[in-house]
């Protein structure tokens, strides 16, 4: 049923910043139109993970008393949209567990679509499960994992779901964010004027906190962030692009950069182009929603 496809949600993460918390705020108040459910933002010190999340808008749920408590130089942030499982506080992201290594936090935006398979083989051989999310089927499998390294626990856990996914991943001392091999929903990279970087699901993000757009994630490709270094790349998978189309019609904000194009530009075009080929005789042209604007104007301009 249509509304069941509420498959928008936002995340962020920031790295090797000493304010990450407080940008991890700022960048999902840019992103608050992708979800307005929960919101919550983990950070790390070096030593171990704090995680504040709640249902509601991001200004009710933060405060600069709460944000104190978010120390470190690295946080990952979410505003929910559900897409699977309720409405519960428990369905809130980020997902935070204590596992063999130490302490993760992951934010998920996008669908398993192998989700309940997966949970179902999780639970057979033990696993008890807190939430309804796809994403805590993750924290199951890296926990579960037998690889020694968190990269390969993160690189065997991928390699077992199916779907659309922007994911970033929080532990003590490195974060890392991947796209799925289409590069179904958006991710990109930006450095922090203050130093570090940050990744993000539209570009809107960049420009509320002064950061500079360095690239797109790649489909397929796993950033790993650690203390004083380039990020490193690693291409997971073979890409194989297949954008979401109702980025650029309806989730995404106008002022963005989503999958290399201007969404302004992008949705003026498709209204020139409607023009073309639904010419109406009219004194007027009207858009709805808001996200319609840019459209209305270009089909308004060719007409």
């Amino acid at each position: 049923m249509l509304e069941d496809m509420n498959e928008k949600c936002a995340v962020v993460g920031i790295y090797g910043n000493k304010e990450a918390s407080r940008l991890a705020y700022f960048s999902l108040h840019a992103l608050q139109h992708r979800g307005q459910e929960a919101a919550g933002i983990s950070s790390s010190d070096g030593i171990k993970l704090q995680t504040i999340k709640k249902r509601g808008l991001v200004m009710r749920v933060f405060d600069e008393k709460k944000l104190e408590t978010l120390k470190g130089s690295s946080a990952i942030g979410h505003t929910r949209y559900s897409t699977a499982g309720d409405d519960s506080i428990l369905d809130a992201q980020p997902v935070f567990a204590r596992y063999d290594l130490g302490e993760m936090a992951i934010v998920h935006n996008g669908n398993f679509t192998n989700a309940e398979e997966i949970r179902t083989k999780l639970i057979d051989k033990g696993a008890i499960f807190q939430t309804f999310m796809d994403t805590e089927n993750l924290i199951h499998l890296i926990a579960k994992s037998e690889k020694r390294k968190l990269l390969d626990r993160i690189i065997d856990a991928v390699g077992r779901i199916e779907g659309a996914f922007s994911l970033v991943f929080l532990s003590r001392t490195k974060m890392f964010a991947m796209r799925d091999r289409h590069g179904f929903r958006p991710l990109s990279l930006g450095k922090l004027p203050g130093g570090g970087y940050i990744v993000a699901s539209e570009t809107c993000a960049f420009d509320l906190v002064g950061a500079e757009f360095i690239r797109d994630v790649r489909p397929g490709e796993l950033l790993i962030f650690d203390k004083d270094k380039e990020p490193e790349s690693i291409q997971v998978f073979e890409p194989t692009p297949k954008h979401c189309i109702f980025e650029y019609v309806y989730f995404s904000r106008p002022d963005s950069r989503v999958f290399g194009q201007s969404v302004y530009q992008t949705r003026k075009d498709m209204g020139k182009e409607l023009a073309h080929i639904k010419p109406v005789e009219a004194d007027m042209v009207i858009p709805v929603p808001d996200g319609g604007v840019p459209a209305a104007i270009g089909y308004a301009q060719e007409s």
